[in-house]
């Protein structure tokens, strides 16, 4: 145990974490941008993620958010849980990079609603695999660039010893992942509220060149945990 809480001083510890359920989950909708409250069973989730988190002993150092409601209102549950009793005077940093898809004419509609509203275009949607961007939609390659620049940000802000929560939604947090891993590909994940991810790197060493054999290192970049819900998990 020892050895591993030396190890993780020499790391920059970095949680990205989904939402509690909100109100649009329950409903079904293509949130985006829209602005809608955590649910009753929601607040609950981030209790218990929040319990689990101060439990493991690491208070952040800097807590990130999303500045839609959902995000900000899980941010704020894990934070209030254990700030007071660390003596920790935290901020929660809302940052435009960790919205989620904006969705255009789709903004807060069910399905439903979208194939009543635009017909064909959801039946062109749903013919095809290929990507059909919406009207007033960003691109995929726009919330590619946003994940990019988040974590570029976040490795030139911050430094080895430092715990970072960064709650965010899902479809940005795929990209988020995809970019930390230097992948030139987004991967899908099925990712339930509050899941967490949990990357550690020796962020001194993380702009060493590709000629260096130790980015194949993987004692210096570890996945802790990847879509981790064990807290809701009853015991």
């Amino acid at each position: 145990m020892a050895q591993d809480e030396d190890f993780s001083r020499d790391r920059l510890k970095l949680l990205f974490i989904r939402h509690a359920e909100s109100v649009g989950n329950v409903e079904k909708r293509m949130q985006g941008h829209a602005d809608y409250e955590l649910t009753e069973r929601g607040r609950q989730q981030a209790k218990q993620l929040a319990e689990r988190l101060w439990a493991k002993g690491h208070p952040p150092s800097q807590v990130y958010s999303s500045p839609l409601k959902r995000a900000a209102q899980t941010a704020e549950t894990l934070l209030a849980a254990g700030a007071g009793s660390a003596g920790l005077a935290l901020d929660i940093q809302y940052v435009e990079e960790l919205l989620e898809f904006q969705n255009g004419i789709f903004k807060g509609l069910t399905w439903d609603e979208a194939r009543s509203q635009y017909p064909a275009l959801c039946a062109e949607m749903e013919a095809s695999p290929d990507w059909i961007p919406a009207p007033g939609a960003e691109t995929l390659q726009d919330g590619r660039d946003r994940a990019q620049r988040f974590i570029q940000q976040v490795l030139a802000h911050h430094a080895n010893g430092e715990t970072l929560w960064i709650v965010t939604h899902g479809w940005i947090l795929q990209h988020l992942i995809a970019a930390m891993l230097g992948c030139d590909r987004t991967w899908h994940v099925h990712i339930q509220n509050t899941a967490v991810f949990e990357f550690w790197l020796e962020r001194s060493r993380w702009p060493i060149p590709p000629t260096n054999p130790n980015r194949w290192n993987s004692d210096l970049w570890q996945i802790r945990r990847f879509n981790d819900i064990t807290h809701l998990k009853k015991s």
